[in-house]
């Protein structure tokens, strides 16, 4: 199978929150997708199993997504698309609101938010597809909404998070065996660690 031939689709990024025990984690997705068009409006989304913001999502039973728009810094797409819930309060670090369900959102950078709750799911082995009905949508800013290309183009590969990956040329690189994380690394130095799942370098293997 070569997945180049994926390499045409592009992808909006999005910012993804859920409450959990008393805390907040949020990651950025390009799973997020609006599946009909008349009420109740419903989205898919996309989750790794072993990502913080699934636990908080699966908890909450819902979830607050943002889309974020073209001028949205590369910090922002580094701290939610990188650092992980686990060792990083992420919404201390920006202003941050909650919806009607009590989840957050980060308002800056925000063209629209939308909020839904959980009313189906389907196990994909190391993700899980969520159907979400809209509860609350609104409209935050004006302007051109972050894609993948765009943030590409600007620099930075996809996301750890984002559910699909189109970082990997030749079909070379490294994929975690505990989450699934892949990286288009040709070496994985000392000490390295997937920053999703904290799996240590051995616990990488070659792909192609």
């Amino acid at each position: 199978m070569n997945r180049k031939a994926f390499q045409g689709i592009n992808y909006g990024l999005f910012l993804v929150g859920a409450a959990y025990e008393g805390g907040m984690q949020g990651c950025v997705v390009n799973s997020l997708h609006q599946v009909t068009s008349s009420n109740p409006y419903k989205f898919s989304l996309t989750l790794n199993k072993s990502n913080e913001t699934w636990k908080a999502v699966e908890a909450a039973g819902s979830f607050a997504a943002t889309v974020l728009s073209k001028e949205t810094p590369k910090e922002l797409i580094d701290l939610f698309g990188y650092k992980s819930g686990r060792v990083v309060k992420k919404f201390d670090q920006y202003p941050m609101e909650l919806d009607g369900a009590g989840n957050p959102y980060v308002a800056a950078y925000a063209l629209a938010r939308i909020s839904c709750k959980v009313v189906d799911k389907l196990d994909l082995g190391n993700w899980i597809l969520l159907i979400g009905e809209v509860t609350e949508a609104e409209v935050m800013g004006s302007g051109t909404a972050l894609t993948l290309d765009d943030y590409r183009g600007g620099g930075g590969s996809a996301p750890a998070t984002a559910t699909v990956y189109r970082t990997l040329e030749e079909q070379k690189g490294w994929r975690c065996s505990v989450c699934g994380y892949e990286t288009d690394k040709e070496t994985l130095p000392d000490g390295y660690q997937c920053p999703i799942c904290r799996a240590n370098r051995d616990k990488f293997t070659p792909i192609g």
